[in-house]
């Protein structure tokens, strides 16, 4: 119950902290108002034994030690000043996050920009209960944040709120603020570990791949692999050795091995998570074949092609099957 309540707190401040509702727009300045101070463990008891050091030369009237408070004193009221600065007028702006599959760790760019001629040291940014990144910054410099999420499910994953925090130079107060950038990782199905072959059929062999394996004059051979059709297995190669790997017969032509990834091909009992996790499995065996592949999926469909922006497009219609487009 205590712990609850605690939370409720916490985040009623953090929203309140934000200043505007999240995500942010970019660039994201932490100016005065959004920088918050307060004195760490060791401040506490430096400030402890600063008392105490006062009480024992206010009760034995020692000049010395008057003067040794005042200095310590002052000490950390300069600390405090430059804990402030090293992180106001810091500008915060959302980089790149590139595409991972469900299960990977998502790497969300923060640009960090910092406008003044003094370097910003020891800076923490983290998101919840996740270990800081610890970055310097140099003079009118800006450098790149990289912080890791790990993921779970497909679709499009928001990036959380970033703590950004400094205790430095002596550790005894803390100045830390949030920031909520505008920016997501898409987040593909996570492929199938054991997945049915490829659904070759009788009009497949159409098209081109961009390796150039036709059905017109054979070229030679080299080791199979699992997205190969079975027609082209070199059986009598195999045969005359022993023990050896299966080798696939290699074309050159204008006609190539073109196939349909089709979501009604697969059975009416599967869920569509696992249906999405096998397509996802044959896109990649496809793609690493160098095969022609097109996609049918309700509400979706692709034209047979090869190459990486035909992968990534094919693994993006599933990331958003039913989530919606961004």
């Amino acid at each position: 119950m205590l712990a609850t309540l605690r939370n409720r707190l916490h985040e009623n401040f953090v929203r309140w902290a934000l200043r505007v509702r999240p995500p942010e727009p970019a660039p994201i300045v932490l100016n005065q108002r959004r920088v918050y101070v307060l004195p760490t463990p060791a401040g506490i008891a430096y400030t402890s034994a600063l008392g105490v050091i006062l009480l024992g030369a206010m009760n034995y009237n020692l000049s010395l030690g008057h003067a040794l408070v005042f200095l310590l004193a002052g000490l950390g009221i300069v600390t405090i000043l430059h804990t402030f600065r090293n992180l106001v007028q810091l500008s915060l702006s959302p980089g790149r996050c590139e595409p991972v599959f469900a299960g990977e760790q998502a790497r969300f760019d923060l640009v960090v920009e910092n406008p003044r001629p003094d370097a910003r040291t020891s800076l923490r940014l983290f998101f919840h209960d996740t270990p800081p990144l610890e970055i310097d910054i140099g003079p009118s410099a800006t450098t790149i944040a990289s912080l890791g999420l790990h993921t779970e499910k497909r679709g499009w994953l928001p990036m959380p709120r970033v703590t950004i925090e400094t205790s430095w130079p002596l550790g005894l107060v803390r100045a830390w603020s949030y920031a909520a950038p505008d920016l997501a990782c898409l987040v593909y199905p996570l492929p199938a570990a054991k997945a049915p072959m490829l659904p070759w059929s009788g009009d497949d062999a159409q098209g081109t791949t961009r390796e150039g394996r036709g059905v017109d004059d054979f070229s030679g051979l080299r080791k199979h692999q699992v997205a190969d059709p079975p027609r082209h297995v070199a059986w009598k190669a195999v045969a005359r050795q022993q023990d050896g790997p299966l080798l696939t017969k290699l074309f050159t032509g204008t006609a190539a091995q073109r196939l349909w990834l089709d979501w009604n091909h697969l059975p009416d009992t599967m869920g569509v998570e696992q249906r999405l996790s096998i397509l996802a499995r044959w896109m990649l065996d496809a793609d690493a074949a160098g095969l022609a592949w097109g996609l049918r999926m309700p509400g979706a469909r692709r034209e047979p092609e090869n190459g990486p922006p035909h992968l990534a497009a094919g693994l993006r219609i599933l990331a958003l099957y039913d989530h919606g487009a961004r």
